[in-house]
């Protein structure tokens, strides 16, 4: 259990006693809304009405990596393939919906699909269906934090390794920690393995704004919907509506951030914790790095991984990298 949930309880035994992942999430939740500037971490956007309203952003019109990742892979499958072992067990990080690993599994000839996500009933029913859709693939899913160790099966201890981390997630990382994921990786993967992996380029900063700042409010309410998960899995008593989403491009930092802002003075009470905010202070939720082809070769010879190939667009929004362990 989480050293500030622990002590929460004690302070507090009239609190029902929480499962590990509530531990986590309320320690991580008064940590961070201790500091200053506050902060809250973004993994925990995605409950099942975070995931839902995530799911909407990714088709919306200003929203364009999952469509332009979408798009590399699809045309550049046949190249992805040719440079993947067969018989090469896929191991993805962070796994969520299916849409884009199904198109790596209907081009090339994996001998097993290892789907890691924190959260095992999600895990069970996308494994179920990827069964049913490919019947001669092993599926083995992990329920494990895929920003940390873990081990994976001993069932594909003989076949080759090869990552997947699609999406922008690596941008949510801060540079020293997506550093930390990357060499973790090549630590769990071993030896000669591959990783295919989506990162998000710079561009012009008007197309970033819109991206996070969509015109019918989706992101809003994703944004929000974090302290509505406070509120009801830790007791909270945030005023939903005394909060605003704003979206900035931090242009030293390369980054797009997500922020609450306070509208009005307000004293939340969480888990015996008493938070106050001040009209116009911030809760920083979310920052999304954005890469040139440079910067993330960089980074990546940095953390043990050479990039054998990388991906783009015809318009340079959104690359796929293909890495080799090195060493």
């Amino acid at each position: 259990m989480n050293v500030h949930a622990t002590a929460l309880t004690q302070v507090l035994p009239q609190v029902q006693p929480f499962d590990e992942a509530t531990s986590a999430f309320a320690g991580d939740v008064i940590g961070n809304l201790s500091q200053h500037p506050k902060r809250l971490s973004p993994k925990y956007f995605y409950d099942a009405t975070g995931s839902e309203l995530f799911e909407q952003i990714t088709v919306l019109p200003e929203y364009y990596p999952t469509r332009t990742e979408l798009g590399i892979l699809r045309s550049r499958g046949d190249e992805i393939a040719a440079i993947i072992p067969k018989g090469a067990a896929l191991v993805e990080f962070g796994a969520g919906a299916t849409t884009k690993v199904r198109l790596l599994l209907e081009r090339c000839e994996f001998g097993a699909y290892v789907p890691v996500d924190i959260s095992g009933d999600f895990l069970k029913g996308q494994a179920d269906a990827l069964r049913k859709d490919f019947p001669d693939l092993a599926v083995y899913p992990v329920a494990a934090d895929f920003t940390a160790p873990f081990a994976l099966p001993a069932e594909i201890a003989d076949m080759p390794k090869v990552g997947f981390f699609p999406g922008s997630t690596l941008g949510n990382f801060e540079p020293h920690e997506a550093q930390a994921f990357l060499s973790s990786a090549r630590e769990i993967l071993g030896q000669g393995a591959q990783m295919v992996i989506g990162v998000d380029l710079e561009k012009n900063e008007r197309v970033l704004y819109d991206a996070y700042n969509d015109a019918a409010g989706v992101t809003a309410r994703f944004n929000l919907n974090v302290l509505v998960r406070i509120n009801r899995e830790l007791g909270g008593n945030f005023d939903i509506s005394g909060f605003m989403h704003r979206s900035i491009y931090n242009r030293e930092r390369h980054r797009i951030e997500m922020h609450l802002i306070a509208k009005k003075a307000q004293s939340v009470r969480i888990l015996g914790q008493n938070f106050s905010f001040r009209p116009g202070e911030s809760i920083h939720t979310e920052s999304s790095y954005k890469y040139s082809l440079e910067r993330f070769t960089a980074l990546a010879r940095q953390s043990s991984w050479s990039v054998r190939s990388s991906w783009t667009d015809d318009e340079r929004m959104f690359s796929v990298h293909a890495l080799v362990a090195e060493g």
